[in-house]
């Protein structure tokens, strides 16, 4: 019971923190802090989302987490926009909700016994959790790791508008599914029909392709890990 109620207010927490946050609630954050309206915006939906997936069962998880992801927010919007504080960010909103599975749902030794039983019935929460974070998280935190190379690209004008973030995210779910069929070498195939993409008209063709191919490996990585992780500690048979 602990573990499926972890993965749901996990992938609760995901939803809510990246794919129902838009941009501009995070801007307007973190430019008016307190004043603005959409941290308020963000924590109503963060409230009503682990509701929803708690199943209405208990009025503390809520309220807890309701005032925890404010004051965790509230901290990080007077943070600059860097990769520690983006991963301080989330582990104490991760450990809120570990913290709260364990004072909700205390573990016994026989959990350690039949662990891969528990870990059997909850599978298909797993993999909607690593679905969810191949989509949206990991997408936030590559951009993270590549803005040093992205700053050094004079002009990104011509690129479609969020055409790179949805071709990532598909680019790793797509991996993400052959890696848990077993189709390995499929991945070779899709990272080669990626490799006819060129810049030969931009006179930085070659900073652009060294960028796209920085940002394909580290996609291409974590897909690839999460894929594994799934395979290897969840006996999931396909």
């Amino acid at each position: 019971m602990l573990l499926l109620w972890c993965l749901k207010m996990l992938a609760a927490h995901l939803l809510t923190d990246f794919a129902l946050q838009p941009n501009s609630w995070v801007l307007g954050r973190n430019t008016y802090h307190f004043r603005s309206r959409h941290i308020y915006y963000h924590i109503i939906i963060t409230v009503l989302m682990a509701s929803l997936f708690d199943g209405f069962s208990h009025w503390t998880v809520p309220l807890v987490i309701g005032i925890s992801h404010y004051c965790i927010d509230l901290w990080k919007s007077y943070r600059p926009r860097k990769m520690m504080y983006f991963a301080i960010d989330q582990s104490l909103h991760i450990l809120v909700i570990l913290l709260m599975g364990v004072l909700l749902y205390p573990p016994d030794m026989a959990i350690f016994k039949s662990l891969q039983m528990a870990l059997t019935k909850e599978s298909y929460w797993a993999i909607a959790l690593a679905v969810i974070f191949l989509a949206h998280p990991s997408g936030i935190i590559i951009g993270m790791l590549t803005t040093r190379w992205r700053e050094q690209l004079a002009d990104t004008s011509n690129s479609l508008a969020d055409a790179g973030k949805w071709i990532g995210i598909l680019e790793r779910l797509i991996i993400f599914v052959l890696v848990v069929f077993n189709q390995y070498a499929a991945i070779g195939l899709l990272t080669a029909a990626k490799s006819i993409l060129r810049f030969s008209e931009s006179k930085n063709a070659q900073e652009r392709s060294e960028y796209v191919l920085i940002g394909t490996m580290i996609s291409i990585a974590f897909a690839l890990v999460t894929g594994l992780i799934i395979k290897t500690f969840l006996p999931v048979s396909f």
